[in-house]
């Protein structure tokens, strides 16, 4: 047939030519002639086959406009192994059709996508689609999987990347603690007696609303059914954390809080400055899953500090506490754990910090009175410098705004970042000269052992990756996020440029961290919190929670895969988050409360709001001007159950989850107020989580309930 069309081709242009020349048709009649047979006897389809196959195509006509065939490069639909229920898909008209165009659009490209997300994508281990059910809570059950499979691979990890006993020589000791009258301690204290008014209105609890004040270091007892708390520290918030403990432990739950001496008082950061403050020590009670504290929170004691404002508090994740009935030969106390404190002087100071029993006693033995507030003065185990000892630094890097201790065994390294954008290591188990110095007033100092200029502005916030001793993010006022392996400190693994972030968090099992963000040079309607992978996947920036305000305070629960934030809109709530070894863009997002609306007239509210916009200067500025005209109003979503129903969890400015297995579930927030919240997610627990609780409390049981003594680190290493 080839053979033909060329032939055909050759005389159409002989022709042409012979045209010109006068030659006769005869010979192209001819030629025409010859080509239909031999084109019929080659099988060419005869005429009345052709008609046959039109009038089909006719009548199938109607049937391709109904059904595209498949084109060839056509992408296969990918099992949806993320979706919800059946019933609860969102409809989107016309959805197939584009998604059908998209895919003809895309038939010339590489199929690279679908590669990558098959292998991203873990189909083995999803529920199927008809086994999906909700739970008591209200969340469904593929909801829930990725808190149940967090919280057993949390549990293993500890228990393998985690020291059961570190700093031995770091036992607080009596005769370092000297205790202070009320006159002598007056000058440490916060200067507000008496707190804001404030209000409840809880979901499904209907009461009265009742103006309350609070006194200083007092608080109100966990409620009834929501088991919520709060207590009043006489100033604005500026940092608290939990007191890590043993797995299984059971025991009370205590977190350190500081707060600024004056509601109104504001601090130049370019500058050092010293002064007198207090670090609150509160023991916030047995706080369980399954069962309402019996006693109220109450401060235990307090550290009397001339080293000035105390920017960022970290403890030492593990290995340090013991149990308050471990027998110690006089003058040594059962430690409760140690903690570092970051100065405005420019230091960082490590206490090792006693069981508040231990030091009541001591107390009463020392002036047989009965225990109350004790207000101590206690001498540091170290005090970090920037510098050497052959040049001393002299504050030159500035303040430190950013601390954290390292996650992983042996927890001896501790990271800082300061004002001039430098970051310091430090090897707490140091036992080098030319780090570890004595001063003439017989504390001891330690120079960091490594240095490397990290931002050109001052570092914010800066967080160890909780599963290596290499990696480290920080975050600085050049508005870049960059990831460091400590070892190479000479250029970032990663830099991202975005936005101002107050805090930020690395997950434990996710190869990215968590970003708030400042909405000043946010972009409109993408402030909030974002996941950044750091590249080992792949994956795109992911928005995780929007807000509308700056979000101050970001922390998470690695139990629960869970993070809670506090914003500048007087919001405090928690979100949780998708497996993110895949791609979570496709993960729907369910939205389970929303802000409410403040009870009262809503046209009296506008009139206000147009009132105060019409006179601005009448308005307070400063905090007794407020608490003359407005109180405090918090409105508690109920965390048991509904958590389909939309409402909202009002709360302050700085949140944290608790870090410890037995409490895992419980969040402590506060503000500028000085109003502490304590708030317990009870809707996230589950019979599979708590079974694995009462395990480890088992057996942290069988191994002290006969030698409550030989808590030691023999003890720890060698027993089973």
């Amino acid at each position: 047939m080839q053979r033909c069309v060329c032939l055909h081709n050759t005389l159409y242009f002989k022709f042409c030519y012979d045209v010109n020349n006068q030659f006769s048709f005869s010979i192209l009649i001819s030629a025409l002639d010859y080509l239909y047979k031999l084109a019929k006897d080659l099988g060419a389809p005869s005429e009345s086959s052709t008609k046959d196959m039109s009038k089909s195509g006719e009548v199938d006509d109607t049937d391709k406009k109904k059904k595209t065939p498949r084109r060839r490069g056509v992408k296969r639909k990918i099992p949806d192994y993320e979706s919800d229920l059946d019933d609860d898909e969102d409809f989107s008209p016309g959805k197939n059709e584009e998604a059908e165009s998209e895919d003809e659009e895309e038939d010339s490209e590489p199929d690279v996508s679908l590669n990558v997300e098959r292998r991203l994508s873990r189909p083995s281990i999803r529920a199927p689609r008809g086994n999906y059910c909700l739970l008591p809570n209200g969340l469904a059950n593929n909801v829930m999987e990725s808190v149940w499979n967090c919280f057993n691979r949390t549990k293993k990890f500890r228990d393998e990347n985690f020291s059961p006993w570190v700093f031995p020589e770091w036992i607080p000791s009596a005769k370092d603690w000297h205790f202070l009258s009320n006159s002598e301690a007056e000058k440490y204290l916060p200067q507000e007696k008496e707190s804001a008014s404030f209000t409840f209105t809880r979901e499904g609890i209907k009461g009265k609303i009742q103006l309350q004040t609070v006194k200083r270091f007092e608080s109100l007892p966990h409620h009834s059914e929501r088991w919520d708390a709060l207590f009043f520290v006489g100033g604005p918030v500026r940092s608290l954390e939990w007191c890590p403990c043993p797995d299984g432990a059971a025991t009370r739950q205590y977190a350190a809080v500081y707060c600024h001496k004056g509601m109104d008082d504001e601090h130049k950061i370019n500058k050092l400055h010293t002064g007198p403050v207090l670090l609150q020590l509160w023991e916030i009670g047995d706080l369980q899953c399954t069962s309402r504290p019996s006693t109220a929170p109450h401060l235990a004691y307090a550290l009397a500090i001339d080293d000035g404002c105390i920017w960022n508090i970290r403890w030492c994740p593990a290995g340090v506490w013991e149990l308050p009935s471990t027998s110690r030969k006089a003058p040594q106390m059962p430690r409760l754990g140690v903690l570092a404190a970051a100065f405005s002087n420019g230091s960082i100071g490590v206490y090792s910090l006693p069981h508040p029993e231990a030091l009541a006693a001591h107390h009463q033995m020392l002036y047989d009175l009965f225990y109350c507030v004790v207000f101590v003065q206690v001498k540091k185990v170290l005090t970090l410098k920037m510098g050497s000892n052959r040049s001393d630094h002299k504050g030159q890097s500035g303040l430190c705004f950013a601390m954290d201790w390292l996650h992983v065994k042996p927890h001896n390294l501790l990271a800082a970042g300061f004002y001039d954008g430098l970051v310091g290591l430090w090897d707490l188990a140091s036992k080098s000269t030319l780090l570890k110095v004595r001063s003439p007033d017989g504390g001891v100092s330690l120079y960091p052992y490594h240095c490397f200029h990290a931002h050109d502005e001052k570092i914010r916030t800066l967080c160890w990756c909780r599963a290596s001793s290499n990696l480290l993010v920080t975050v600085g006022d050049d508005r870049m996020a960059k990831m460091w392996d400590v070892r190479k400190s000479y250029v970032p693994l990663l830099a991202v440029k975005r936005c101002l972030s107050p805090e930020v968090y690395w997950p434990l099992f996710w190869s990215g961290i968590l970003m708030a963000q400042e909405c000043c040079f946010a972009t409109f309607g993408q402030h909030g919190v974002h996941y950044f992978d750091s590249g080992y996947l792949g994956i795109k920036p992911y928005f995780v929670c929007p807000r509308k305000a700056t979000v101050w305070s970001l922390s998470m629960s690695d139990w629960i895969n869970t993070f809670a934030i506090a914003d500048n809109g007087g919001n405090s709530l928690f979100s949780l988050l998708p497996e993110l070894d895949i791609d979570p863009s496709s993960v729907r997002r369910r939205r389970y409360f929303e802000p409410a609306q403040r009870p009262g007239d809503e046209e009296d509210e506008e009139e206000e709001v147009e009132n105060a916009a019409s006179n601005p200067r009448k308005e307070p500025l400063s905090y007794k001007g407020a608490i003359g005209k407005y109180y405090l109003h918090f409105h508690d979503l109920d965390l048991v159950r509904n958590l389909k129903k939309k409402k909202r969890l009002l709360n302050d400015f700085c949140v944290r989850f608790n870090p410890n297995m037995d409490a895992y579930n419980w969040i402590l927030s506060g503000g500028q107020s000085g109003l502490v919240r304590v708030n317990c997610a009870r809707g996230l627990s589950c019979s599979v989580m708590l079974k694995q609780l009462h395990e480890a409390q088992a057996q942290f049981s069988a191994m002290f309930q006969s030698q409550e003594w030989f808590f030691s680190p023999l003890a720890l290493v060698f027993l089973p």
